[in-house]
């Protein structure tokens, strides 16, 4: 008989195949307190991804290091409870913001690429960089871009108005996604043909879950240079453009 207090659980095998928070075992009629002091820590760093501030400096730099051009652009939400608490706002460009982008149209451009914080700053700051390295490699050498707009308080459609300023054929948002208990660093990617204020979900192709612990760098970008091909030939994406990438992988 064992002296543990601890209860295991007989799926207990499985916890090395996830992250996921199961076969936790008990303590009586309790969770175990490791398993206690794990959840807590998992949701303070939910929480921290949420409410920290995105260092747009150190993020610019390390683009301009890699040769993109870069902008910058602040939705409405003036801090973070606007932002949170009116989703509303996360979509819109700041005026000012809007006006002195619009001055930097580029007729003919075949992409707008837009760095939002979203929900997880901290996504923003540890992929984003990475997997723009890994993407530009997988692109015909004569895409058409407009500046890499960092994007402050913003939510997914906030990519369709500078989309639009820009006067490009396709957005490709890539943001923070919702923090989960065992993925506070997620990031999403939008696309979005023609972009323009008023597009709604079912005209985007999302890929979720990037970062190494999930969907790989070189893996998203492949994922993700495709659905770009296919997005500028088609003229079209959302629930009409199925990312068949996988396919071409096999062969």
């Amino acid at each position: 008989m064992s002296d543990s207090p601890v209860t295991p659980n007989p799926w207990a095998q499985w916890r090395c195949a996830t992250p996921a928070r199961l076969a936790l075992g008990r303590a009586g009629a309790g969770m175990p307190t490791d398993e206690t002091l794990r959840f807590g820590w998992a949701h303070a760093m939910a929480r921290d991804a949420i409410h920290a501030a995105l260092d747009v400096d150190a993020l610019d730099s390390q683009l301009r290091g890699q040769h993109w051009e870069v902008a910058r652009a602040r939705s409405r939400a003036a801090d973070r409870t606007a932002y949170l608490r009116r989703p509303d706002l996360g979509r819109q460009l700041d005026e000012e913001d809007a006006t002195r982008l619009r001055g930097e149209r580029r007729y003919g451009c075949d992409v707008c690429i837009v760095i939002g914080d979203g929900l997880s700053s901290l996504a923003a700051r540890r992929h984003a960089v990475p997997l723009l390295a890994a993407l530009r490699a997988q692109l015909p050498p004569d895409t058409r871009f407009s500046p890499v707009v960092i994007a402050t308080q913003a939510r997914v459609a906030l990519a369709d108005e500078v989309g639009e300023l820009f006067g490009a054929a396709l957005s490709v948002m890539l943001i923070g996604e919702r923090p989960g208990l065992s993925s506070p660093d997620s990031l999403g990617i939008y696309l979005t043909h023609s972009p323009r204020r008023g597009r709604h979900d079912a005209e985007r192709n999302c890929i979720s879950n990037v970062r190494p612990e999930g969907l790989a760098y070189e893996a998203a970008a492949f994922r993700l240079a495709w659905l770009m091909r296919e997005s500028l030939r088609r003229g079209l994406t959302g629930v009409e453009l199925k990312d068949e990438s996988d396919l071409v992988a096999l062969r």
